[in-house]
């Protein structure tokens, strides 16, 4: 039999000696005293942005020229997040916020800027996205902004708790609901019925906890989409509740959504819209412009982009249509090519007659190669946030003449539109859009030709 070694004779046992060491906690930022700074400018989410003695402080609800009293806070990229504290000395372009809620909902973050300074502050936007990837920026057009008020599409947040139901939009920097009574952003349509639809989710048990509610204005009426958030379906008697909600309130559908799955529970009307005289059926749950107003400023200046004599234009990231259904009324032959099937439909319905071809394919995984691009004389595409990348490649190697790409995201657009000027073509034009007001969020148009 094995006899146990003894342990050497240090006062501390082998396994104590051998054991990993602890691996240190990241240290916690030291309270800071209040400091006064001056705003020099804003940044890319809207905050002012001071040099405080550590570097940067970036610091919501001032504006550039304001002399203010913050509090720094914990780590924010190069710098540090701040708590304004006080005003001093008002910078140009600073106003009254219009909404009661502005200082704590995370909905809008610039409702105490004027509407001259949000719109220089969103050129720069585009152009600073644009001079990072080292392309020009003296084309860079003035800002076009919609009016508030026009937004027909909005996501709310719903939480059922003890004292009631909170309906309206999450806080600034938490995960918190507040309970929203007006928005000067949205549509009064959408707005109005806030109070009714804060009653009818408090009666839903099978919401649970609660729900996103995302309700859009369409030309036949507003369209209601519960996505719960936890609980189960809806009974008989929940069910029959949606109905008389939806007769006594002329709500056009109320769909349901599951695991990003939405199905109609109740339908009276189905919700449409108009592209260029065209009625079109819109899926639901399906993308629409947040506005009327910035769906007519983006049409415009994507048929500016494109050469009226253009035979045939590729329309990519069609969604139901809102370009390629104006461009085929103009008399290009269009392809559509879209990765959602729901929109695909609606648009081949709705384009009966024109001369329009719908295509489902999803581009980010199965971009459209040279070969195929170079049938067309123009192309335009109008990706989600993350962009067109693999598809901006094949574009760049292509040699389509005109190309039209219309993005809400400053860096990816920026990141695409290197890939094609690397490619051969050149940066004509970018117009800044402002559909989303009061927010740090900017839409752009580029056109890029091909030389020769």
């Amino acid at each position: 039999m094995k006899t146990q070694e003894k342990s050497p004779p240090t006062g501390r046992s082998p396994i104590l000696r051998h054991r990993p060491r602890r691996k240190s906690r990241p240290a916690t930022p030291r309270q800071a005293d209040p400091i006064e700074v001056r705003v020099e400018r804003f940044g890319a989410r809207g905050d002012g942005i001071a040099r405080g003695p550590e570097g940067p402080l970036y610091i919501p609800d001032t504006v550039p020229g304001d002399r203010v009293i913050v509090l720094p806070g914990a780590t924010r990229g190069d710098g540090r997040a701040a708590t304004l504290r006080e005003v001093l000395e008002s910078g140009p372009g600073r106003v009254a916020p219009p909404c009661k809620h502005a200082d704590r909902c995370g909905g809008c973050t610039l409702q105490h800027a004027s509407g001259d300074l949000i719109a220089a502050m969103k050129r720069d936007q585009l152009a600073e996205a644009l001079a990072r990837k080292g392309l020009p920026t003296d084309n860079v057009a003035p800002t076009v902004s919609v009016p508030a008020g026009s937004r027909r599409r909005l996501r709310l947040s719903a939480l059922r708790v003890a004292a009631g139901t909170v309906l309206g939009f999450n806080e600034r920097a938490s995960g918190k609901v507040i309970d929203v009574r007006e928005c000067p952003v949205a549509r009064r349509e959408l707005t109005d019925l806030f109070p009714a639809l804060r009653d009818l989710i408090g009666g839903l048990d099978c919401l649970g906890r609660g729900a996103d509610v995302q309700v859009t204005l369409s030309d036949t009426g507003v369209e209601i989409l519960l996505i719960p958030t936890g609980g189960g379906d809806p009974s008989l008697d929940e069910r029959q509740d949606l109905v008389d909600f939806a007769e006594r309130h002329d709500i056009a559908r109320i769909g349901w959504e599951t695991d990003g799955i939405a199905e109609p529970l109740v339908a009276r009307r189905t919700p449409r819209t108009v592209f260029a005289g065209v009625p079109v059926d819109l899926p639901i749950g399906g993308f629409l412009q947040p506005s009327l107003e910035g769906q007519e400023i983006l049409t415009r200046l994507v048929l500016q982009g494109v050469p009226d004599d253009a035979p045939t234009v590729a329309d990519l990231y069609a969604g139901c249509g809102s370009f390629a259904v104006p461009l085929s009324k103009r008399g290009a032959n269009v392809v559509a090519v879209e990765g959602s099937e729901a929109a695909v439909a609606a648009l081949r319905r709705g384009a009966a007659g024109l001369r329009l071809q719908a295509e489902c394919r999803d581009l980010a995984r199965d971009p459209l190669g040279v070969t195929e691009l170079n049938r067309f004389q123009a192309v335009v595409f109008d990706p989600p946030r993350a962009g067109a990348a693999a598809q901006a490649e094949t574009l760049a190697q292509s040699a389509v003449p005109r190309i039209v790409a219309v993005s809400c995201n400053p860096a990816t657009l920026a990141r695409d539109l290197r890939s094609l000027v690397d490619g051969g073509y050149t940066l004509d034009s970018a117009v800044p859009v402002d559909q989303f007001t009061w927010s740090g969020h900017v839409e752009a148009v580029a056109v890029l030709s091909r030389p020769g």
